[in-house]
């Protein structure tokens, strides 16, 4: 499988969907399903049943994954692309709008 374009802790933008041009960080990156959890961006409901950490239990908001391809990186405040390149022996990500190296 290709190196993960997107990692955890990037700033990312949601491109498509309903939350739409939206801001977040990056908490999660799923592999395997190609989802990314996204603070405060795809945000659901959950009911929950009173337990040792939440006594009283109800309706909990909390984020949902969506799927990578849905989010772009953000780099220097505009949204862009990302490449690889080798650079003194090491792959590093690259910003094909600006060209600067991410890592």
């Amino acid at each position: 499988m290709s190196a993960m374009k997107i990692k955890k802790g990037d700033l990312v933008r949601v491109i498509t969907g309903k939350d739409k041009d939206k801001e977040g960080k990056v908490m999660s990156v799923n592999a395997k399903n190609h989802t990314v959890l996204v603070e405060g961006v795809n945000m659901v409901s959950k009911h929950t049943k009173p337990n040792v950490q939440n006594q009283t239990g109800g309706i909990v908001s909390q984020e949902a994954p969506i799927n990578i391809s849905n989010v772009m990186l953000v780099v220097d405040g505009q949204i862009t692309r990302v490449g690889f390149k080798i650079e003194d022996g090491k792959k590093v990500r690259v910003a094909k709008a600006t060209g600067k190296a991410i890592d």
